[in-house]
């Protein structure tokens, strides 16, 4: 369906003007209640019609968590660009590949604009080189995907980084005590909820700015440590928690001065400042002079909220940037430059050029579209034909697995499986190359699993969390937080994962290889060539996605030679060539950024074929905390007050009041309640596809429909073909 711009436009000019004139949050939510004419006199209310009444948790929240309801955020907006995706791609994959493609170039124009003025990002650099020096911390924390973020950062980056330096015996000698012993401890990536946070959300945690202070003490985070808080939207409460916790530390002392405490400690967010100073905890971040903001505003995402998409892409390369610049500095006081060419820096690496680097990166997965396109494709059918996937990866295994657990909530899918299922649920697995449960957990973080220990957090949970739904959902959620979460996911290339969720026929194997891991295809005895042999003879499709510098030649000898390999089943096999220069990059930073933004739009992709994204809204989205259920009402009134706008719903059943914020909360409360009591329904059933079927269906039938009857058109028929059928 091409949703219509007229109304929801106006909804959304409306929101934005009150915004701009530093409207308060409830103020604005008043005005998206409000909206619309008046009733028409007889018309029924549509609570009435429904025979519902707005539950105490819909009451408290229209009420009470207007802090959370983010709808006036940019990040929160619709993309021009990609307006109408899923009518397009449904049509022609390419076409919705370069959209989505489309938007990552505000990233490249916010980076070019950054690499004119680099005066905080140099501060946070020359921070993190003097913090090592001097014996203190790096600390970065994030929550969901800035979370996973943060995990990237001390994972795929810091700690593979100076594995490699100490390999070079004759370089690590040379460094002497320059460095410390412990340089690769000397970074701890976090995020809310610690390590099990990594498989899924933990409902309660992202809106509690107490965890966000608790974790900073339980890692031993202390003052002179540089912290770096990294938010999508600008307002996460758990990351403002820890960073005005880290601001705390300091002002504890006699004689504090803003001025020192700002070169430490760090904010980096994706909103601008007039879109967030309403919300009292970001203006606090956002007004204080002891801590240095970075805002990488880029604009509305390609999905409309998904900020899994552009905002984490600009912040992972703007942070690695920041820390593969600060070890150049390091190393550079202490080794000549044929020493620093031994470990992978060519030269100097100047922040400006990194970030105008980007645009070479981009253009280098747009010129990869006609390779993605079949494999879209492929994907997409394997799980029409409810079959599955395994995805394998080394080097890019964070940035793989990211991908693969950020699906489930944005499209409500169900989460990654545990040990103990008895059968494949969830649409897709990680494997990596390792033995057992522990080698793959080591392989993922290159430490021991990290969890929470509950009795550090229940106390202050039990004693200091006010709110009832917060506090329960909280130590509910503590529960599986420990370190006893890591034992329930097995990503080994084992003997259990190959009995038990071993591949069959059409199913899909996708092995993602990041330069320098090209030779591994070559070897006959590697990982990644028993990954693709063992899916070639199961009668499973075969995917190799080589984001490599090699050139042409030897990227058709490697296909020719895994080809010649597959046992009469070459056609099985699908490679899609990424060619990215990672020259001055011993982090290996662009490889995996242009690895993020390819498995980004593929997975969006396929769920937009698959009709779990409407224009370019996420439907699907799982109402898992108080900001995603203010993100399903605002979807729900805007897409039903939409259709009720369009000339053929108002020719066909009269003009009527658009629903009010507070009533498509109550429907969606309603649809919540009705799904969890019936366990069977829950995992992969969308709460805002059944209420908008919902309250359309029976807007237009003049009855109330019961929530069976809306989730039987629900499965039926599909939001986005009923919504269609409605507006032809």
């Amino acid at each position: 369906m091409n949703a219509g711009k007229s109304s929801f436009r106006v909804l959304l000019a409306a929101l934005l003007a009150l915004s701009l004139s530093g409207a308060s949050s409830r103020t604005a939510h008043l005005a998206v209640q409000n909206a619309g004419p008046r009733p028409k006199e007889g018309e029924v209310g549509l609570l009435k019609l429904l025979g519902l009444e707005a539950p105490p948790e819909s009451i408290d929240y229209v009420q009470n968590k207007t802090p959370f309801q983010l709808h006036t955020l940019l990040t929160e907006q619709r993309h021009p660009k990609t307006w109408n995706l899923s009518e397009r791609i449904a049509k022609d994959t390419a076409a919705g590949l370069r959209m989505l493609f489309s938007v990552d170039e505000d990233i490249a124009a916010r980076l070019d604009a950054l690499a004119s003025e680099t005066k905080e990002v140099e501060r946070a650099a020359g921070a993190v080189e003097e913090a090592i020096l001097s014996g203190n911390k790096i600390y970065i924390y994030g929550c969901g995907a800035t979370g996973r973020l943060a995990k990237q950062m001390e994972s795929s980056f810091w700690r593979p980084f100076w594995k490699k330096v100490k390999g070079q015996d004759k370089v690590w000698a040379k460094l002497g005590g320059a460095v410390p012993g412990d340089i690769e401890e000397r970074l701890i990536g976090e995020m809310t909820g610690a390590d099990r946070a990594l498989i899924s959300s933990l409902e309660g945690f992202e809106d509690l700015q107490l965890i966000g202070r608790l974790q900073l003490r339980d890692r031993g985070v202390r003052k002179g440590d540089v912290v770096i808080c990294v938010t999508e939207g600008g307002e996460t409460s758990s990351v403002i928690g820890t960073v005005m916790g880290a601001l705390d530390q300091w002002k504890a002392e006699p004689g504090y001065d803003p001025a020192v405490s700002r070169n430490n400690l760090y904010f980096i967010y994706n909103n601008p400042d007039d879109k967030l100073l309403p919300f009292l905890r970001s203006r606090t971040v956002i007004e204080e002079p002891g801590i240095t903001k970075i805002n990488l505003a880029t604009g509305p995402q390609s999905i409309t909220g998904s900020t899994r998409m552009q905002a984490t892409t600009i912040e992972t390369y703007v942070v690695g940037s920041i820390l593969q610049a600060a070890a150049r500095r390091i190393l550079g006081r202490s080794l000549s430059p044929k020493e620093m060419g031994r470990i992978g820096f060519e030269g100097e690496v100047r922040l400006d050029e990194s970030f105008r680097g980007f645009a070479r990166v981009l253009e280098s997965v747009k010129a990869a579209v006609p390779a993605i396109v079949p494999f879209t494709d492929i994907e997409t059918a394997v799980y029409r034909d409810r079959r599955f996937s395994t995805y394998f990866a080394g080097a890019g295994l964070i940035t793989v697995f990211i991908d693969s657990t950020e699906r489930s909530p944005t499209f409500r899918l169900f989460p990654l499986d545990t040990i103990k299922e008895p059968r494949r649920r969830c649409w897709i697995q990680v494997w990596t190359g390792a033995p057992t449960l522990d080698d793959a957990w080591n392989a993922f973080l290159l430490r021991p699993f990290r969890g929470l220990d509950p009795e550090l957090y229940r106390k202050p949970f039990e004693e200091e969390i006010e709110d009832p739904y917060l506090r329960t959902a909280a130590l509910e959620s503590l529960k599986r937080a420990g370190n006893d979460q890591a034992g329930l996911y097995d990503f080994s290339f084992s003997s259990f994962n190959l009995k038990n969720r071993g591949p069959g026929k059409g199913d899909l194997g996708v092995a993602v290889c990041l330069s320098p891991e090209e030779g591994e295809l070559e070897r006959g005895d590697s990982y990644f060539r028993r990954f693709i042999d063992l899916f070639a003879k199961s009668g499973a499709r075969v995917a190799l996605v080589l984001v490599t510098g090699l050139p042409d030649a030897d990227v058709a000898r490697i296909e020719k030679n895994l080809r010649g390999n597959m046992a009469g089943n070459a056609a099985a096999l699908h490679v899609v060539p990424v060619r990215v220069d990672a020259v001055n990059d011993p982090f290996g930073l662009k490889p995996q950024v242009a690895a993020k933004m390819l498995l980004n739009a593929h997975s969006t992709a396929i769920m937009a074929k698959l009709g779990k994204v409407i224009g370019n809204t996420m439907t699907n989205v799982s109402p898992s905390n108080l900001k995603l259920i203010g993100r399903a009402t605002f979807l729900i009134q805007s897409h039903v007050n939409d259709t009720m706008s369009r000339p053929q719903w108002v020719r066909t059943l009269g003009r009527r009041k658009p629903i009010s914020y507070g009533e498509a909360n109550a429907v969606l409360f309603d649809s919540i309640a009705y799904l969890k009591a019936r366990r069977e329904m829950a995992g992969q059933t969308a709460e805002v596809g059944l209420s908008i079927i919902r309250i359309l269906e029976s807007l237009k039938q003049k009855r109330g429909l019961t929530s069976d009857e809306a989730l039987e058109i629900l499965q039926k028929t599909g939001l986005s073909a009923y919504l269609s059928a409605l507006t032809k």
